[in-house]
């Protein structure tokens, strides 16, 4: 499974480091631009994630159509020519457009069908959690390199660094990922993509998505601006935002794994969650409300800490929540929410430096927290403890299997490829030996 999922997750090692190399940096040096504003700078910074969402669903249905390495290809093309062009801006316009063409090629949801159509259901969860922590290592290595790249070769540099990965990219497209089987399910049931929107636990995991994608942005409009602008009170050189960083990636880094594992071994991702909007809430009232150094610091690693103890479990969850024929749409309405967010986080925080004060931002992102926080604590569950049973189509009387459908099982399918049937069934509740005996021929 894992050299399935390897290459896939490389690719959008590469692409996300690319995009998140310029984070750390990219709003304290876009205001130097020719026309910048601090609003046109958060919607720079956010700006990708717009056009992102709104191509995840045409750039899924392309996918559909002719196939998904030639629509990864054509995402990773289009990234490439946005990353020249922000490479070679010198107004704010100009980096402003190549920033949303960057974001066009939308290859996110692809990937993650690709890597859902490479894997086997019972080992999806794992696929899906190894994805998500690819992404938060991205992230993690790109808070690390972005500061000293920029402050030792400039933001244009960067630029052309994130071309490069998308060179690569491709080879690694066309070199290291297998092509998927051609795999037809069969549902038993009929079902509206609203109903994900019903269910309390996908639409948990879509606002936690959501918001922590939009706080990231936020965070990064506002971190570089605070620490070198003097009217705030800190007056850092921006050869000096390493010095942030690199603590605040190191902390993320090592908080990320234990909570991977709690979060999966123990089943207590909600908890998990909830710890991370803590110190969400947190991170943001100190950065907004203080005037030490050393606790704006405390406060950026306490930022970086909670949103890499999210990263990882994040797809996973969904893809555990969401039933089979849930799973591609659930995942496409996850990430069209999680890059508007991006968008709207970036732009509040630019539109708040230019209306309002730096206390006022932190008060306002603590509180949204603190509902969100609440709303966590109500809405969501810990998912069930599923297990899966595989057995020959010719063996499955499903008649039997119809009638046995209850909160035992969750669902179940044919894959027309193989001629199995896949049950998922609530292990605790029925045993594998039993299960076989009331459905077989």
């Amino acid at each position: 499974m894992f050299k399935k999922v390897l290459p896939l997750s490389s690719i959008l090692f590469l692409r996300f480091l690319g995009l998140f190399l310029v984070l750390p940096v990219l709003s304290v040096y876009a205001l130097d631009l020719e026309g910048a504003t601090p609003f046109l700078v958060g919607v720079i910074v956010g700006g990708y994630a717009l056009t992102q969402a709104i191509f995840q669903v045409p750039f899924g249905s392309m996918s559909d159509k002719i196939g998904r390495k030639p629509t990864i290809l054509f995402g990773l093309l289009i990234f490439l020519i946005g990353s020249l062009i922000c490479a070679y801006s010198t107004d704010i316009y100009t980096l402003m457009f190549g920033r949303f063409l960057q974001g066009a090629g939308a290859i996110g949801a692809v990937v993650t069908a690709m890597i859902a159509d490479l894997v086997e259901e019972k080992t999806r969860g794992h696929a899906m959690a190894i994805m998500g922590g690819f992404i938060a290592m991205s992230f993690a290595a790109a808070m690390a390199l972005g500061p000293v790249l920029a402050s030792s070769f400039g933001i244009s540099a960067i630029f052309f660094i994130t071309a490069v990965l998308a060179i690569i990219s491709i080879i690694i497209l066309f070199t290291k990922v297998p092509t998927p089987p051609k795999i037809k399910h069969i549902y038993n049931e009929n079902a509206s993509t609203s109903d994900i929107l019903k269910d309390p636990n996908l639409l948990g995991m879509i606002i936690i998505n959501a918001m922590q994608k939009g706080l990231m942005t936020a965070a990064f409009v506002v971190i570089p601006v605070f620490l070198t602008k003097p009217e705030y009170g800190f007056g850092w050189e921006k050869s000096e935002l390493w010095m942030v960083y690199v603590p605040a990636m190191i902390a993320g880094i090592l908080a990320m794994g234990p909570a991977a594992v709690f979060g999966e071994k123990r089943n207590i991702p909600k908890q998990i969650f909830m710890l991370s909007i803590v110190l969400f809430a947190a991170s943001f009232l100190m950065m907004g409300l203080t005037s030490s150094s050393g606790v704006f610091v405390t406060a950026v690693i306490l930022f970086f800490i909670a949103f890499n103890m999210m990263e990882p479990l994040v797809q996973s969850m969904i893809s555990k929540f969401a039933k089979v024929h849930q799973k591609g749409a659930a995942l496409g309405i996850s990430n069209s929410a999680a890059y508007f967010m991006t968008f709207i986080g970036g732009t509040f925080a630019g539109l708040y430096l230019d209306i309002s004060s730096r206390e006022t931002l932190g008060l306002t992102i603590g509180i949204i927290s603190i509902f969100w926080l609440l709303f966590t604590a109500i809405k969501m569950k810990n998912p069930i403890k599923y297990s899966h049973f595989i057995q020959a189509e010719h063996e499955i009387d499903f008649d039997k299997l119809k009638t046995l459908e209850s909160e035992h099982i969750a669902e179940w399918f044919i894959n027309e490829t193989e001629k199995v049937v896949v049950v998922k069934y609530h292990q605790e509740q029925l045993s594998e030996d039993e299960l076989k005996a009331k459905i077989s021929l």
